[in-house]
C-alpha cells in the first residue's frame, strides 16, 4: 500500500528488509554454482548441460520479467514481490528433492520465475523511500546483498554439498525466505515516484506509455552495458567454483569458501565504494556513474585475464579479487542511471525490461557457451571469452555518456 511519508526509522526498515531479500535472493540462486561438480558426478553430466541448468534460470528469470514489470507499475508492489519471495524459496527446497536432470531444471525455472517478481519492483520502491541526490548510495547497501548473498551461496553450497550431498544444500537455504514473506507483503510504502511523485499521472494505453523506453538512447546504451556486464559475471559466477576444483585442485568445500570469501570482501568493497564514488562524480559531471563504471570495467579487465591464466593459487586469487572489485563497482551506479532517466511511473517495466534484455543478452547464454567452449578445448581456455564482454561493457558506458544529460532533463521537466 502506498502511503505518505515516513520517519527515518522506518525508510532504514524498509532498506534493511529489502536487503535481506535480496540476500536470500542471491543464496538461492548462487548455491547451484557451488554443487556443480557434486551435480555432474551424480547425474554424469556433460558441461554444456550444466550450463543449460545456470540458463533454464535465466530464461524463466527474463521471460516473466514484463509480465511483472507491467504488474509492478498497476498492482501492490510489496504483494508481488512478497508472492515471488514465496514461489523462488518453495522452488529451491524443492530442488534438494529432485531425482534427476529434468526435475532438477523445472525447479530451478521456477525459482527464475520467482525472483523476477522481486528483481523488477525492488530498485524503484527502493528509490521512493530517499532523495535523488541519494540513490547511488542507496542502492549501493541494496546491491551488497549481491556479493554477500553469492558468497553465502557458494560457502553454504560447498559445505552442505560436501558433508551431505547437493540435495541437502537445495533443502535448507530454500527454507527461510518463507520467514520474510508476510513482513514483506505488510510493508508501508511512499507514493510512486517519492520525491518526484507520479500520484496525479494520467491514465494512458500502455503502448503509449511504454514506448519511449525503446527510444531512450541512455537507457538503452546503459541496457546494452549492463548485458554485456553480467555476460561476463554470469560466466565467472557459474564457472569459477568448477575452475577451482579442475585446474587448482581444490575440493568442492574449500574451493567454495576461498572463493566466497574473497567475493564477499571484494562485493562490499567494490559495491559501496561504487555507490560513494558515483554520487560524488555525479554531483560534478552529469554523466559521473557511466564514467565511473566504464573505467571501472577496464581497469577490472587485465586481472580478469590473470585470474584465468596465473598458473598458482595464490595469484588466481589476488586477481580475482581485484576484478571483481571493479566488477562491482558498476553495481549501484548503473542501476541508478535507469531510474534517473526513465518517469516514474513506468519504472517498474523500466527495470523489467532492462532485466530482459540483460539476462538475455548475458548470463542466460554465457554459461552455456562456456560449457559448449569447454567440452570442446578446455575450461581455462573457455572463460577468456569474459575478458571481452568487460571491454564491451566500458565502451557502451562511455557511449551511453553522450546522451544521459539530456535524457535526465527531461525527465525532471
Amino acid at each position: 500500500m502506498d502511503t505518505g511519508p515516513h520517519s527515518l526509522m522506518y525508510r532504514r526498515y524498509a532498506l534493511g528488509l529489502l536487503m535481506a531479500v535480496n540476500l536470500l535472493n542471491y543464496i538461492d540462486r548462487q548455491v547451484l554454482f557451488a554443487v556443480f561438480p557434486l551435480i555432474k558426478a551424480d547425474l554424469r553430466l556433460t558441461d554444456t548441460a550444466l550450463g543449460f541448468l545456470g540458463s533454464a534460470f535465466m530464461l524463466s528469470y527474463l521471460l516473466f520479467a514484463p509480465l511483472f514489470g507491467w504488474m509492478g507499475d498497476h498492482w501492490s508492489r510489496t504483494r508481488l514481490a512478497s508472492g515471488g519471495l514465496v514461489v523462488w524459496s518453495l522452488a529451491t527446497a524443492l530442488a534438494g528433492f529432485a531425482p534427476g536432470y529434468r526435475s532438477l531444471m523445472a525447479a530451478r525455472a521456477t525459482v527464475g520465475v520467482g525472483e523476477a517478481s522481486f528483481g523488477t519492483v525492488s530498485p524503484g520502491l527502493i528509490s521512493d523511500f530517499f532523495p535523488k541526490e541519494q540513490r547511488g548510495r542507496i542502492l549501493a547497501w541494496f546491491y551488497v546483498a549481491i556479493p554477500v548473498g553469492s558468497a553465502l551461496g557458494y560457502l553454504m553450497g560447498g559445505i552442505l554439498g560436501q558433508s551431505y550431498g547437493w540435495h541437502a544444500a537445495f533443502m535448507v537455504v530454500g527454507v527461510p525466505g518463507i520467514l520474510l514473506a508476510i513482513p514483506l507483503a505488510l510493508l508501508r510504502t511512499p507514493a510512486r515516484g517519492g520525491d518526484e511523485g507520479v500520484a496525479n499521472a494520467p491514465a494512458v494505453k500502455v503502448t503509449t506509455r511504454y514506448a519511449p523506453l525503446f527510444k531512450n538512447r541512455s537507457f538503452i546504451c546503459n541496457t546494452l552495458a549492463m548485458a554485456a556486464m553480467t555476460f561476463a559475471i554470469g560466466g565467472l559466477a557459474q564457472w569459477i567454483p568448477s575452475f577451482l576444483y579442475r585446474v587448482h585442485a581444490l575440493d568442492v568445500a574449500k574451493g567454495n569458501t576461498l572463493f566466497g570469501a574473497t567475493t564477499v570482501l571484494a562485493g562490499i568493497l567494490g559495491t559501496l565504494a561504487g555507490g560513494w564514488l558515483g554520487d560524488s562524480w555525479q554531483k560534478r559531471n552529469g554523466k559521473g556513474y557511466l564514467l565511473l563504471s566504464g573505467w571501472g570495467f577496464l581497469l577490472g579487465t587485465p586481472f580478469a585475464v590473470w585470474a584465468i591464466l596465473a598458473p598458482g593459487l595464490t595469484g588466481c586469487m589476488s586477481a580475482i579479487f581485484i576484478a571483481e572489485f571493479f566488477l562491482f563497482l558498476n553495481t549501484g551506479p548503473l542501476n541508478t542511471v535507469i531510474i534517473n532517466v526513465t518517469e516514474p511511473a513506468i519504472r517498474a517495466m523500466a527495470f523489467a525490461v532492462n532485466i530482459f534484455f540483460i539476462h538475455a543478452l548475458g548470463d542466460a547464454i554465457s554459461p552455456s557457451i562456456i560449457g559448449w567452449l569447454s567440452d570442446r578445448r578446455d575450461l581455462r581456455s573457455a572463460l577468456l571469452i569474459t575478458p571481452c564482454a568487460m571491454v564491451m561493457a566500458g565502451i557502451l558506458c562511455f557511449l551511453c555518456g553522450k546522451y544521459v544529460e539530456n535524457d535526465m532533463a527531461r525527465v525532471t521537466e
